[in-house]
């Protein structure tokens, strides 16, 4: 054979096969593109567009500001989406995307922060937000937003929470003034892989798992009602946050409602709250 018509084959051969697998490779990424704009569902929540997706099977969704502030800046509703919104959208008017992953039932185990990992992962990769977001927990929602800032302190440009859990051994386990939730206790047990007897001894709940936060001076901010909270005792979670978190030298800061009890969560007014994320996001005039 003659070994120039035989070189020129295989250089239209290789070109041949670089432009089917550019094609392949084209086509994919259009019909990927595709599949994914059809998971996504559009909506309107208090005014602004609300994406609903799926990340690992789980449903989740993203709030868009008209005009995104620099940097695009986000708040993470860690459980409860939608109570008492004041603040999400009063952050929203600041050009603050509003994000939020289904996770109940898991109360901050390790297999939820698994989630919330995959779902940080797909908005900041998908949507562009900014690497540091700030964690909002209300209620049992605080045991998700500590954790995970603890796993990854930086990620996490500041923590807001309301009337939070911060030791599952105090509700739902009922080991001092709440009332014992045993349907949900068996939901952490079950979530954490442990028997009573271990979660009862369980030394990471946050109360006891400050130091990574205060190292990263992660800023925290706790807004609870007084001590006629009697579903998340106040003196058993934010109240022992409050004064560990001081003694290892973090920044806390607590708003306390008077004659207030576990509802209604966040202010009337929710400047306070909005000035403290603006303030720790580097987005205040």
């Amino acid at each position: 054979m003659n070994m120039h018509r035989s070189v020129g084959h295989c250089c239209l051969f290789t070109q041949y096969c670089a432009r089917t697998v550019v094609g392949i490779v084209a086509t994919t990424a259009i019909l990927l593109a595709s599949a994914t704009a059809e998971e996504v569902q559009k909506s309107d929540w208090n005014g602004y567009e609300m994406s609903s997706f799926k990340v690992d099977g789980r449903s989740a969704l993203l709030v868009e500001p008209k005009a995104p502030a620099e940097g695009k800046p986000w708040i993470w509703r860690t459980e409860f989406f939608g109570i008492d919104p004041q603040a999400d959208i009063a952050l929203l008017g600041k050009g603050f995307h509003v994000g939020y992953i289904d996770v109940g039932g898991l109360f901050g185990a390790p297999v939820a922060l698994d989630a919330m990992d995959k779902y940080y992962a797909h908005v900041c990769m998908n949507y562009g937000l900014h690497a540091k977001t700030v964690l909002e927990g209300f209620s049992r929602g605080g045991l998700y937003a500590f954790n995970w800032a603890i796993r990854h302190t930086d990620r996490v440009a500041c923590i807001y929470v309301d009337a939070p859990v911060c030791d599952f051994k105090s509700w739902p386990g009922g080991k001092g003034r709440s009332r014992f939730a045993g349907r949900d206790w068996q939901q952490v047990l079950k979530a954490y892989g442990m028997t009573d007897e271990q979660a009862r001894a369980y030394p990471l709940n946050p109360i006891d798992n400050l130091a990574p936060l205060a190292e990263a001076k992660i800023p925290i901010l706790s807004v609870i009602g007084d001590m006629h909270d009697w579903v998340v005792p106040i003196d058993e979670n934010t109240l022992v946050v409050e004064t560990r978190y001081k003694d290892l030298g973090g920044e806390i800061e607590v708003i306390r409602k008077p004659k207030a009890g576990h509802r209604p969560h966040s202010l009337p007014d929710p400047t306070p709250i909005v000035d403290f994320v603006l303030k720790h996001t580097n987005q205040g005039s």
